[in-house]
C-alpha cells in the first residue's frame, strides 16, 4: 500500500466516524425532546366548560359552592380567595379546580360561564364560547328556585329558546360538533348511571345499542343538559304555608321528567343544609373522573327532596308509576310547540313574578304546556295581584319642562296681578286690626313731651276728629253763597290745606309713637319716649 492509498483511507474513517457521532447526538435530542414533550402534556389541564344559565347572582354563587362541597377545606379557601365570582352585570365568569379523590392532582380545570336573564341581547356574548374546540368540553346547567317552582317552565322555555337562538347563529363547522356530541351522547353514554369512572359497561352490554324510547332525544341542544332545582328545603314551608299537597310534588316532577327526556338531561335537587350529589353529576357529565375512587350515580325519584335522574335513564313508564292520570304524551307534544317560538316581549324582559300567567299563548285556543302547568301550579299571590291589576289605572302624562314652565308663568302672573288689585283694602284692614290688638293688649301709651306726660291716644282721636270737623266745614263753606254767617265762613276760613297737611303729620307722628311703644314695651307696659326723642 502506497502512501496516497492509506491517507485516502485515514480521511474515510474520520468521516465516518463524524457522521456517526452526529447520528447519535441526533437520536439523544430526539430521544429527550420527545420525553419532554410528553411530560408537558401530561401536565397540561384538561379544560371543561360549564355555561350556567338562570338564578340570580347570589343563587349562581350559592351553586358554586355546593359544586366546591366535595374539596377540601384548604382547595376551598384557596379557591374562595383566588377565583372570584363576577356575576352582577351581564355574562359571569369563575373558575375552579377539580381534584382527585386524594385532593392532591388536579384532575381539570373548569370554566363557568353565568348568565342570570334570558335577553336575546347577550346571546353574542355565549356564541363566542361555543367553539368546534370548546363543545365537546362543554355541559349546560339551567337553575330553578324552589321559591318560586310556579315559574319553572317559563324560565325552562325562555333560556332553552335563548339557547337555541344562539346554536342556530354559529358556524357550520361548530353545528357539526354540536350533531357529532349529541350523536356520541346518544350512542355511547347510554345508561350513564351504570357506568364506571373508565366510562364503559361491563359485560355484553358494551356492544348493545338499545333504541331510543318513547319522546326521548326528540329535541337535542347541541350539549348535555342538567336541570338543578335548589334550594329544596323549601318544599317543607311549601307544605305547611302554601298547602301544597303531595300529588302537586309529583305532577312538577312528573312535568319535568317528561321535558327534560326530549333533550336528555339530568335532573336534581340540591340544598345549602343537606350533601347531595350534584358535584358527581356534572363532573361524570364533562368526562371528568377520579383515578382513585369510583363513584357510580344512583337515581331517587322517591324522595322529594333529594330527586336525582341521570341522562338516559328516564322511559315514559317510569314516569307514567310515579302517579296515574298524568298526561306524558300531552306534555311532550305540547313542549316542542313552546320552544319553537320565539320569545315574546314577555319573556325577553326578567322574569315578573306579578304576572305568571299572562303571555300571548294564552291567545290561541289550543293549551300550551306552559298554560298546562300553570293552571294546576299557580302564584298563591297571584289572586291578589291579579285583582289588584283589574282596578282602574290612572294615567298620567308628563309634560315637557318648556310647557311646564310656560304654565307657571301664567300662573304666576295671575296671582301676582291679584295681589296687587287686593293689596291697598288689605293692608288698611291689617293696619287698623294691629291697631286694635295693641290697644287692648297694651292699653293707652303715655309720652314724654317736655316734662309733659301726654296721652298719645287721646291726641290722635282729638286730631282723627279735627280732620273730620275741617272736611265737614270746608263742604258747608262750599255748599253755602254770600248769606252764610261770619263765623260759619271763618270755621270754613280755618281748614286750609296747610292746616290738614299739618294735622295728618301730627296723626302719624303719634301713631309712630304708638307702633314703637308696643313693640318695644312688654305686655301691659306703656313705653315712654325720653325728651330727646319727644323733641324729635
Amino acid at each position: 500500500m502506497n502512501r496516497r492509498t492509506a491517507t485516502r483511507s485515514s480521511g474515510s474513517f474520520a468521516i465516518r466516524s463524524d457522521t456517526r457521532r452526529k447520528s447519535k447526538d441526533e437520536a439523544e435530542k430526539g430521544m429527550w425532546s420527545s420525553m419532554l414533550d410528553s411530560v408537558a402534556s401530561g401536565r397540561k389541564l384538561p379544560e371543561k366548560n360549564l355555561i350556567v344559565l338562570g338564578g340570580t347572582p347570589g343563587m349562581q354563587k350559592e351553586f358554586l359552592e355546593t359544586l366546591n362541597s366535595d374539596a377540601p377545606k384548604r382547595q376551598q379557601d384557596r379557591h374562595r380567595k383566588n377565583a372570584h365570582v363576577a356575576n352582577d352585570f351581564a355574562l359571569g365568569y369563575t373558575y375552579q379546580d377539580v381534584l382527585d379523590a386524594d385532593h392532591e392532582d388536579i384532575l381539570a380545570r373548569l370554566s363557568i360561564y353565568l348568565l342570570a336573564q334570558p335577553s336575546p341581547s347577550f346571546a353574542p356574548l355565549l356564541s363566542s364560547r361555543l367553539t368546534p374546540q370548546s363543545i365537546p368540553e362543554s355541559l349546560l346547567v339551567i337553575l330553578l328556585d324552589w321559591n318560586e317552582p310556579w315559574l319553572w317552565i317559563r324560565q325552562l322555555r325562555d333560556r332553552i329558546i335563548l339557547f337555541r337562538s344562539i346554536t342556530a347563529s354559529l358556524s357550520d363547522e361548530a353545528k357539526e360538533t354540536l350533531e357529532e356530541t349529541m350523536k356520541d351522547w346518544q350512542e355511547k353514554r347510554r345508561g350513564l348511571s351504570s357506568y364506571d369512572n373508565s366510562m364503559q359497561v361491563a359485560g355484553s352490554e358494551a356492544n348493545v345499542a338499545l333504541p331510543l324510547s318513547q319522546g326521548e332525544w326528540d329535541e337535542p341542544l347541541g350539549l348535555p343538559l342538567c336541570i338543578v332545582c335548589h334550594n329544596s328545603e323549601k318544599i317543607n314551608s311549601l307544605e305547611s304555608e302554601q298547602r301544597w299537597r303531595e300529588e302537586d310534588f309529583d305532577f312538577v316532577l312528573q312535568f319535568l321528567r317528561t321535558i327534560l327526556m326530549k333533550h336528555g338531561a339530568s335532573l336534581i335537587y340540591t340544598s345549602n343544609s343537606a350533601p347531595n350529589s350534584l358535584p358527581t353529576l356534572i363532573h361524570s357529565s364533562l368526562g371528568i373522573h377520579s383515578m382513585l375512587k369510583k363513584q357510580a350515580l344512583k337515581h331517587n325519584v322517591i324522595d322529594r327532596d333529594k330527586v336525582l335522574v341521570p341522562p338516559n335513564w328516564d322511559s315514559w313508564g317510569k314516569i307514567r308509576v310515579l302517579r296515574e292520570g298524568f298526561d306524558v304524551k300531552g306534555v311532550s307534544s305540547k313542549w316542542s310547540d313552546d320552544i319553537s317560538r320565539p320569545l315574546t316581549s314577555e319573556a325577553k324582559r326578567p322574569e315578573d313574578p306579578t304576572r305568571p300567567t299572562e303571555d300571548s299563548e294564552y291567545d290561541d285556543e289550543q293549551p300550551t304546556a306552559l298554560s298546562m302547568y300553570e293552571s294546576n301550579i299557580y302564584d298563591p299571590d297571584g289572586d291578589k295581584r291579579s285583582a289588584e291589576d283589574q282596578k282602574p289605572r290612572v294615567e298620567v302624562s308628563v309634560p315637557s319642562m318648556q310647557a311646564f314652565l310656560a304654565t307657571q308663568q301664567e300662573t304666576l302672573v295671575r296671582l301676582l296681578a291679584e295681589d296687587e288689585r287686593s293689596s291697598t283694602p288689605s293692608t288698611t284692614q291689617a293696619t287698623t286690626s294691629t291697631h286694635e290688638r295693641v290697644s287692648d293688649q297694651i292699653g293707652p301709651v303715655q309720652v314724654n313731651m317736655g316734662g309733659i306726660q301726654v296721652d298719645a291716644d287721646d291726641v290722635v282721636r282729638k286730631l282723627q276728629h279735627q280732620t273730620k270737623r275741617d272736611r265737614s266745614a270746608r263742604r258747608d263753606g262750599e255748599g253755602e253763597g254770600e248769606g252764610t254767617p261770619r263765623s260759619k265762613k271763618e270755621g270754613a276760613n280755618m281748614s286750609t290745606p296747610e292746616m290738614k297737611a299739618q294735622n295728618e303729620d301730627l296723626q302719624k307722628f303719634f301713631k309712630n309713637l304708638m307702633n314703637r311703644g308696643a313693640s318695644n314695651s312688654p305686655r301691659g307696659t306703656p313705653s315712654k319716649s325720653t325728651p330727646k326723642e319727644g323733641a324729635k
